[in-house]
């Protein structure tokens, strides 16, 4: 079993820069696999960016690409979503996520261990 603590978050105008950060403790044998998502009410949770924890090979969604980077640290227990350019469409509760994955990356099911959530809300 993993617990996924979540840092990080809160408000910032746009045009501005974020980072969230997720600490993994428990059995990291469950997990080979680091995801970002976030959700807004009425919604469908969104697959932000994703990274494999063996290679550090990062794998971004729509939602992440080009302004979002994803990594981790050396002991692979920790993961960080910087997030840069925000704009308000980047408004939502951004939850870290970990699992095991396959070939595809982002996919929801894969995810089995979540963090609490951080708010980002983002104003112009």
């Amino acid at each position: 079993h993993l617990t996924l603590t979540q840092s990080g978050g809160g408000s910032v105008q746009a045009g501005g820069s974020l980072r969230l950060s997720c600490t993994a403790s428990g059995d990291t044998r469950a997990m080979n696999c680091w995801g970002w998502w976030r959700q807004v009410p009425g919604k469908e949770r969104e697959g932000v960016a994703a990274i494999r924890t063996a290679s550090n090979s990062p794998w971004y969604g729509d939602a992440g690409l080009g302004r979002f980077v994803i990594s981790q640290d050396a002991s692979r227990t920790t993961v960080y979503l910087q997030m840069n350019r925000l704009k308000d469409e980047d408004t939502a509760m951004y939850y870290c996520a970990a699992g095991l994955c396959g070939d595809r990356m982002l996919q929801l099911p894969d995810f089995k261990f979540w963090g609490q959530g951080a708010q980002v809300t983002v104003s112009s």
